[in-house]
């Protein structure tokens, strides 16, 4: 591993080209007077600033934290079309979800998504027959066009050769069907660069501490910089409150005696080591509404998710006890002991579901979006999952276009005249690039292994090359991060320079993947400060 002394010198002199400085950003914000104000830099309030980009609008986004911070990275990593809804005769919502995972597998970012088998174990006693699951995953694949190939039955024996640690002791039958994963953060990322090329301006660990006001409507909101202590303020004719599960937090600003409109429901996960190659995932039937998630990620496996209503402070979501015994207890329902051990944990995250308000179980409610204006005409937007982030971006533009009075509606773009599939930036076929970076990688320095090529050609598409060339030009920047990782420290400079990294968390947790192996360790942490403390 690379020591102390060798940290590369690159960490403490940004590359030329590289982003604008945070003071540079802050005064851009304060001079101008934007079309719209995001505030939230999660999945929805990013999606919603590439697409009024796109429109011709002049768009700020700020979040208190860092961008995918909070739920955005913290989800299934899956974008699918959502199997358990076919029970409850959302047949329309299944198709539309499908439409828009493939869309984004396919043409949005199939650098940044991969197909993943999903085996559904049918056990004697289960909640679900073989018969009838067979019919469902039939089903789910026509409604997705059989694009994923046919829903059909495996055998157990078939089944546990693909997943060897595939309980297998009163397995009846096996039911198959495709969707794709994602790693949530990377995506996320690679949207917020999209808003930007398309004419946004981004600042990330920006909170807000108050809202512009003028003549009673909502005009923009004052910002403290987290990293340097600097106020500043934002002027915009729209606010759009993203903020996921601080929404009503916001809207209190704006109306100290808002109502409540949303409620949140927990859901936790688990990251373990693998204790054998797993080429399916597991999507394991709890009881007539939940399933548990056991997926093969990141050369990790990923275990959960729980679903319960929480009533805390957003920031203080995090996995306890109970939900670890949770997700073990269900994963064993399909899961050899051995792959169950606890020491075998190298990290646990929770994130927060926004769903709309009201009684009944939070398993059962509805994953959907809901737009409403305040007595300011501040706009808030919440709830929604990951697969239909575009559809959303598309929808609270198809609002901020039919808003009484049209204040955007001359300046902006139809949505319906923008391109259907604009592909994220580092579109490539990944396996190329990987191969790519094998031939040319190391030119003239060492040659680059092989799963650093994999995991660069899967997180950053083409972008790849920019960092390959950063590590050919210092080669201390070729080092692994850690030897057990595929990361090396090339991709710290470039989250640095190009991805508006603040914090240790910022790399470690969402541009690299070292937290979630369990690999970020105090000295790892106190380099990767020290690389960043070269940014103004």
């Amino acid at each position: 591993m690379t020591t102390l002394q060798s940290v590369p010198a690159p960490g403490t002199h940004p590359a030329a080209g590289s982003l604008p400085s945070r003071a540079q950003t802050r005064e851009q914000l304060s001079k101008a007077t934007y079309d719209l104000l995001v505030i939230g830099g999660g999945i929805l309030g990013i999606s919603t600033a590439w697409h009024a980009a796109q429109s011709g609008l002049r768009v700020a986004l700020v979040d208190a934290g860092d961008f995918a911070g909070a739920t955005s990275s913290a989800s299934s990593k899956l974008l699918h079309g959502g199997l358990r809804y076919l029970q409850t005769g959302a047949v329309k919502l299944v198709a539309e979800n499908h439409f828009e995972r493939r869309a984004v597998s396919r043409q949005v970012a199939p650098h940044l998504a991969n197909p993943l088998t999903f085996y559904l174990p049918v056990y004697k006693g289960g909640p679900h027959g073989a018969a009838k699951l067979g019919a469902g995953v039939f089903a789910y694949s026509a409604l997705s066009a059989f694009g994923d190939g046919v829903g059909h039955l495996l055998s157990p024996a078939k089944a546990a050769q693909d997943v060897p640690e595939l309980r297998t002791d009163n397995l009846k039958a096996v039911a198959v069907y495709g969707d794709d994963q994602m790693n949530d953060a990377r995506m996320a990322l690679m949207t917020v660069r999209a808003a930007v090329a398309a004419g946004a301006t981004v600042l990330n660990h920006a909170e807000v501490t108050g809202l512009r006001t003028t003549r009673g409507r909502v005009t923009g909101a004052d910002l403290k910089d987290r990293v340097s202590g600097d106020e500043f303020g934002v002027d915009a004719r729209l606010v759009l409150n993203a903020t996921g599960p601080w929404v009503d937090h916001l809207r209190r600003m704006e109306d100290p005696n808002a109502a409540p409109s949303i409620r949140l429901s927990k859901g936790a996960h688990l990251v373990l080591k693998r204790t054998s190659p797993w080429r399916a995932a597991l999507a394991t039937p709890i009881d007539k509404y939940r399933i548990t998630f056991a997926l093969p990620w990141e050369d990790m496996l990923l275990l959960g998710t729980t679903d319960e209503e929480y009533e805390g402070d957003p920031g203080e979501v995090a996995v306890n006890e109970k939900d670890i015994a949770q997700i073990l207890d269900e994963a064993a329902f399909s899961i050899r002991d051995q792959q169950l051990s606890r020491d075998l944990i190298t990290y646990s995250f929770a994130g927060l579901r926004v769903l709309p308000g009201g009684p009944g179980d939070t398993s059962k409610a509805k994953r959907e979006t809901v737009v409403t204006e305040g007595r300011g005409g501040m706009l808030s937007v919440a709830g929604g999952k990951w697969t239909t982030f575009r559809h959303i971006g598309r929808t609270v533009m198809n609002k901020l276009a039919s808003l009484p009075g049209r204040p955007l509606g001359e300046e902006m773009e139809p949505i319906s005249q923008l391109p259907k599939k604009l592909p994220l930036p580092g579109i490539a076929n990944p396996n190329a690039v990987a191969h790519r970076l094998l031939v040319d990688g190391g030119t003239p320095g060492p040659r680059m292994a092989g799963d650093t090529a994999r995991h660069l050609a899967t997180h950053y598409g083409s972008l790849s090359f920019d960092i390959a060339r950063l590590a050919s030009e210092d080669p201390r920047l070729a080092e692994r991060i850690h030897p057990d990782a595929p990361e090396i420290w090339a991709q710290v400079a470039y989250a640095r320079d190009q991805e508006w990294a603040e914090t240790a968390d910022d790399v470690l947790r969402r541009r690299t993947t070292l937290t979630i192996r369990g690999l970020a360790t105090d000295d790892i942490r106190a380099r990767v400060e020290d690389m960043l403390g070269g940014r103004a």
